[in-house]
């Protein structure tokens, strides 16, 4: 069993916005209205630490969510969380439905076809808007990266517990 992340991340903060310590936040999940109005207590991760917040205020403008935590007042003491990312521990994070899974899960899963061969290790989710796509870095040191549409003709199997996924490899994907 794989050891799972016992934080799940929900966004990003991009900048600052205005002068009061509002952050813009790109959302990381699904429904981000619904997901970023449920916030009441969060915890700002960096590189270096991890900050639990009350978030006292959340609005949207285009595609970035705007928020503004208790205690976190004006430009320059919200600054330094430039690049956090907005986080939830994994029991208030929002329930999957089927075929559905969480990215920190996905990272780091050993990649293999559906005819046994090795193909590497899932590093990268990217949200293109028709699907998602999958950078898999190769098992071999000499050979480059290489995407995977995230599609049920080509996703057969994703076992998160063992940390495997199963993918058929369509022609032209190699």
């Amino acid at each position: 069993m794989r050891n799972k992340q016992k934080l799940l991340s929900v966004g990003q903060i991009t900048s600052t916005h205005g002068l009061k310590g509002e952050v813009k936040v790109y959302p990381t999940t699904d429904d981000p209205e619904v997901r970023f109005k449920q916030l009441k207590e969060v915890i700002l991760k960096t590189p270096k630490e991890e900050i639990p917040v009350t978030v006292r205020s959340v609005r949207f403008s285009k595609n970035l969510a705007l928020l503004k935590f208790e205690g976190i007042d004006g430009i320059d003491a919200v600054e330094k969380y430039k690049g956090a990312y907005i986080c939830v521990p994994r029991d208030q994070a929002q329930k999957l439905g089927p075929d559905e899974y969480y990215e920190a899960d996905l990272i780091g899963m050993e990649v293999v076809s559906d005819e046994g061969m090795k193909l590497g290790i899932l590093s990268r989710v990217m949200h293109t808007g028709a699907n998602d796509v999958y950078e898999i870095d190769p098992e071999k040191e000499d050979s480059k990266s290489f995407l995977i549409p995230a599609i049920k003709e080509c996703i057969k199997e994703v076992d998160v517990d063992s940390g495997l996924m199963t993918i058929h490899v369509m022609e032209g994907l190699l």
